[in-house]
């Protein structure tokens, strides 16, 4: 059971990562990658792994996302439709991005850690503590670093996306 609910997130999301890449309109793509980030949350609910679960849907489908609807949105959506993002044709990048997933998947299957019938073993919920109390006190300076880049980013989006009086 688990195993089939496996294949399905994981094909949902290779098809939505597929999607971000090919679509022609930038809303789409932002819509696809929430849609594969989402997928890839409900694998880790199936890893048993619900502090990454909702850690990945805070902050990538949260945060981020909100972010880039927010630049898209300030852009010139019609004349980014009409550009193409990769010029020339999509077949060359579309082989190599399925040779790399081919070459992924092998790995992983050949990989000693990949088993789908033996499951993870339940932690206790110091480790969730440990964690928390490591990052707000030991790494918070990167943590607090990595929130003030994130806001210079959107000021500069801001600036950037400013149309010009007159």
């Amino acid at each position: 059971m688990d195993q089939g609910f496996f294949l399905l997130f994981a094909t949902v999301s290779v098809i939505a990562a597929l999607t971000v890449i090919l679509a022609r309109n930038p809303v789409h793509s932002a819509l696809a990658l929430m849609a594969c980030f989402l997928q890839i949350s409900a694998i880790f609910v199936l890893l048993e792994a619900p502090l990454l679960a909702v850690v990945q849907i805070f902050v990538y489908v949260g945060a981020i996302m909100v972010l880039f609807l927010f630049v898209i949105m300030m852009i010139d959506v019609r004349e980014a439709v009409s550009q193409r993002f990769l010029r020339g044709g999509n077949l060359p990048a579309l082989v190599l991005l399925v040779l790399l997933g081919v070459e992924m998947l092998a790995l992983v299957f050949r990989s000693d850690h990949f088993s789908l019938t033996e499951p993870v073993a339940m932690r206790g919920g110091d480790e969730i503590r440990q964690l928390s109390t490591t990052l707000f006190a030991d790494y918070l300076l990167p943590f607090e670093a990595a929130s003030v880049i994130l806001l210079a980013a959107l000021v500069g989006a801001i600036v950037l996306a400013r149309k010009e009086p007159g």
